[in-house]
């Protein structure tokens, strides 16, 4: 064997436990180094998969807990319910047109849950007679009453209609803001519930919350005159405002109004499509049930896009879309179901009975004892589920609570 041959073999002998060593270290090398990286690696994208999932998790619960506008007093409401007859329980859908004589035998007998006066209920009297009046009103009531009016400003002006109230008119919001902007209609509200606070009222049957900038249309002058984004925030603010005086808002007229005609004259067809209310009508009422806004006047329009066969104030679609779409759990009013445009869409005559199977919770009515009965006898006959009018007659006397008309 030659000389290299031997320091060939020699190489290879060293060489070789030292590459297995090489070999073996790096092994040991990436289990120990590069595993451990992998495993961190690992445990973020699980840390992240949990945190996700713990989001969605929060979201969907939060979206199962959302706050009922008066779920803390649904307690108070049920106790005072169980004690109810039909009759009483009926008689609290009702938000009834202020009768022009015997009011105290009607509260006694019938037991409305409130009344809406107009103007001829103001007219030639004073403010400590109408204080006097109501006041009795309430002494009389079992079940204290919600007492509204419709004093918008501008061409509604029930109250301040008469000098005795005020020594002039309220103005209208387009007029406000021409005067002194937002802030000008945010001090005219809290004067105006002042005003009807003090005369014992607790409703307002405003703001409009209608979208129209065409001086052309019916509900112009009503409105804020302004865009729909515009209108979300001043009904926004005037909930805000309401609220904070502590009187009970209705935002009118679901879905919104448009350019339709007068529907206490006839019927209003809304041929717009949905993707219009979505994107503009909606707005307002979304920014104003965001606010807190309690309640929500339905209009009488047959909106075409939401139920072509039914006014809105008579349509289970509309009322779906206001609970389930815009997620309003105050109270749903009807427009007054003595307007012309709900007489041909009536069976029998029967516009109260359709109204509560739509899924209002008070009825304005102008033929209170007939309306009454007539749901009555459609809980007898089996027309009317009476578990319907509890969860109606349940939210009404929450709200009463809500706003301190029952102590």
């Amino acid at each position: 064997m030659g000389k290299h041959t031997v320091k060939k073999n020699y190489y290879k002998i060293i060489l070789l436990p030292i590459i297995i060593l090489i070999i073996v270290g790096l092994i040991f090398f990436k289990h120990e180094i590069v595993e451990p990286e992998n495993k961190y690696i690992t445990e973020i994208a699980d840390n992240s998969d949990n945190n996700i999932k713990q989001e969605m998790k929060d979201d969907i619960e939060e979206e199962l807990v959302k706050k009922d506008i008066f779920e803390d007093y649904y307690s108070q409401a049920e106790k005072l319910l169980e004690n109810m007859t039909i009759e009483e329980k009926v008689g609290q859908m009702f938000l009834a047109r202020f009768p022009e004589s015997d009011v105290m035998q009607e509260i006694q007998l019938e037991k409305p849950g409130g009344y809406i006066l107009f103007g001829r209920d103001f007219k030639g009297e004073t403010q400590k007679s109408i204080i006097d009046k109501l006041n009795e009103c309430q002494e009389i009531s079992n079940i204290p009453l919600i007492l509204g009016v419709d004093e918008e400003g501008g061409t509604v002006v029930r109250v301040s209609n008469y000098k005795a109230f005020r020594k002039s008119k309220f103005l209208s919001p387009q007029d406000l803001f021409k005067q002194g902007g937002l802030e000008a209609i945010i001090k005219d509200s809290t004067e105006k519930t002042t005003l009807l606070k003090k005369l014992g009222l607790n409703m307002n049957l405003a703001p409009v919350a209608d979208v129209s900038t065409n001086p052309l249309d019916f509900i112009y002058k009503r409105s804020y005159g302004k865009s729909a984004e515009e209108t979300a925030k001043y009904v926004s603010e005037i909930i805000k405002t309401m609220e904070s005086d502590g009187i009970i808002s209705t935002m009118k007229h679901f879905p919104g109004y448009g350019n339709n005609v007068d529907t206490h004259t006839g019927v209003a067809i809304d041929e717009r499509s949905y993707e219009i209310f979505e994107t503009a009508d909606f707005l307002p009422f979304k920014s104003g049930i965001e606010a807190g806004g309690p309640t929500i006047l339905v209009s009488h329009n047959i909106v075409k896009s939401m139920d072509p066969d039914n006014p809105a104030s008579l349509s289970t679609k509309v009322h779906n879309i206001l609970r389930n779409e815009l997620e309003f759990s105050g109270l749903i009013i009807t427009d007054d179901l003595a307007m012309d445009a709900v007489k041909d869409y009536t069976e029998n005559g029967e516009a109260a009975v359709q109204a509560v199977l739509a899924g209002n919770d008070m009825i304005i009515s102008s033929n209170f004892k007939v309306q009454k009965q007539e749901v009555l006898n459609a809980i007898k006959e089996g027309i009317i589920d009476e578990e319907l009018i509890n969860i109606a007659v349940r939210r009404i006397l929450a709200c009463k609570y809500s706003y301190g008309i029952i102590k």
